[in-house]
């Protein structure tokens, strides 16, 4: 074969995303954030990027925050924005499954491409250290005394642990529509709002309130997962029947080819083996939950389901 010829056929092999990265450019990774800047999705985008560059499948990576509606605003953004991009990414999770559910928004997940799971996360819920409660006990007293005194703040509606506080308070016979539960674009936010003391209880993943916890700025009362984490009780053992997750995981563009999608998903699980993807995922308390192809898409259709029946289980829908 002719030098020009095979340099012809290379290229477009490349064009299609049908070469193994060690045969590929690596690329310019633009990375979608629904969110704004210092919560769970933010830190998740950003060690993902770092990864990316670490694993030398991505010569560089832009970030675009777009916060607001649970994820839907960077959703639409990043459907009609990016079509046919090979190297688009965008950062998604439980949250985003809940607020499509809650908020019905003009953009949908099946617009995009599905990548693959990367973690899972447990939340913990806090009081802010000059909080005249100190247990969820206390909390769920006032709650059951007066739904409405109990301001409840945590990511965007339809997140894991609004779905949570109003499994609470089914749990302990409130009706779940009375709950006060006050929605922030980010996890910065709604930091902020739980020092100043401008909530009753703060809910969100543990790596993101872990410093403020140490600092004893915030006490932790709860943790939604199965055992206990740095030694907060689990819901369960405070008589509440309730465990539920955030996982988190990437998709890209709508209008890519079926090789253009394994080049992507390549690019991530080479990122995910990376020594800095390992560091965040000890510095974040993040469970590495990797699932990518068509088990990637069941799990997210599983997922549609069942966050759909308990939200309407709890009254959010």
């Amino acid at each position: 074969m002719r030098r020009d010829t095979f340099l012809k056929s290379m290229a477009a092999l490349a064009a299609a995303g049908a070469l193994p990265l060690s045969a590929q450019a690596a690329a310019s990774v633009k990375m979608m954030i629904p969110a704004n800047p210092g919560g769970g999705w933010d830190s998740t985008g950003r060690a993902l990027g770092k990864a990316l560059l670490e694993a030398k499948v991505a010569d560089n990576v832009s970030f675009d925050n777009k916060g607001g509606a649970a994820g839907a605003l960077g959703l639409a953004q990043f459907v009609n924005g990016s079509k046919g991009d090979p190297n688009a990414m965008m950062v998604m999770g439980a949250v985003m499954l809940g607020g499509i559910i809650t908020g019905k928004p003009p953009v949908n997940l099946s617009q995009a491409t599905p990548i693959a799971r990367i973690t899972s996360e447990y939340n913990v819920f806090v009081l802010p250290a000059n909080s005249p409660f100190k247990t969820m006990a206390d909390v769920i007293a006032q709650l059951k005394k007066d739904p409405g005194s109990v301001k409840w703040g945590g990511g965007s509606r339809g997140s894991t642990e609004h779905i949570a506080a109003a499994m609470i308070a089914r749990e302990v016979g409130v009706d779940p529509s009375r709950i006060n539960y006050v929605a922030f674009r980010g996890g910065g936010e709604a930091t902020a709002a739980i020092l100043g003391g401008n909530v009753t209880v703060g809910g969100s993943g543990y790596s993101e309130f872990a410093e403020y916890i140490t600092a004893g700025k915030m006490k932790a009362i709860a943790v939604t997962s199965a055992q206990r984490l740095k030694g907060v009780p689990t819901l369960k053992e405070q008589g509440l029947n309730i465990e539920i997750g955030n996982w988190r995981g990437v998709y890209g563009a709508s209008g890519i080819n079926e090789a253009q999608r394994k080049a992507l998903t390549d690019m991530v699980l080479a990122a995910l083996k990376t020594k800095s993807w390992q560091e965040s995922l000890a510095k974040n308390d993040w469970t590495p939950a990797v699932l990518s192809g068509p088990a990637f898409d069941k799990f997210v259709d599983d997922e549609f389901a069942s966050l759909r029946a308990t939200m309407v289980k709890s009254g959010m829908v």
